[in-house]
């Protein structure tokens, strides 16, 4: 198992718990949603605007079978659990860690939203599309990983002992 993948809701920790993950692995980190503009040379919210969802989860995939096998730690975007062929990837290719955290606690974390298309209208949107990809991240998941009430050097910390624990 080669990559380490960071799977979870948008605010649940990936991006913040990720460079600190790999660090101590001594690891590239690798943020998938920037790997996905950079090769569109446009942002997420405009890849939204121009492509709609589906037209973002299409350059995901291909971004997700880049990066798939490496020698990284990966922070996937909160809806690649979605489609279960990006799943097989992520099984196949390396560990599955689960960020979770309520939403109450994602709410607080995102904000407003900017940048970040699906977020919609604060914590009863969130509410709903965490439960609707709840089976999604337990199906994809290799651990799942409490966020709230944690600081990032703790969550790391644990993600580091079960990346220990499944090698």
């Amino acid at each position: 198992m080669a990559t380490l993948w960071l799977v979870g809701m948008m605010g649940a920790g990936k991006s913040t718990v990720g460079p600190l993950v790999a660090e101590r692995l001594g690891r590239p980190f690798v943020d998938l949603d920037e790997v996905v503009a950079a090769a569109a040379g446009a942002s997420i919210p405009d890849l939204f605007d121009a492509e709609g969802e589906a037209g973002f989860r299409r350059r995901e995939a291909a971004a997700l079978a880049q990066v798939a096998g490496s020698e990284a730690v990966v922070a996937c975007g909160g809806g690649i659990v979605v489609d279960p062929e990006n799943v097989a990837v992520l099984r196949r290719t390396g560990m599955v860690a689960w960020l979770a955290a309520p939403a109450p606690v994602l709410a607080q974390r995102v904000g407003d939203g900017g940048g970040r298309p699906l977020a919609g209208a604060g914590e009863a949107a969130l509410q709903v599309l965490a439960a609707s990809r709840e089976a999604a991240y337990a199906g994809a998941a290799h651990c799942r990983i409490q966020t709230a009430g944690r600081s990032p050097e703790e969550v790391a910390e644990e993600v580091m002992r079960r990346w220990s624990e499944s090698r």
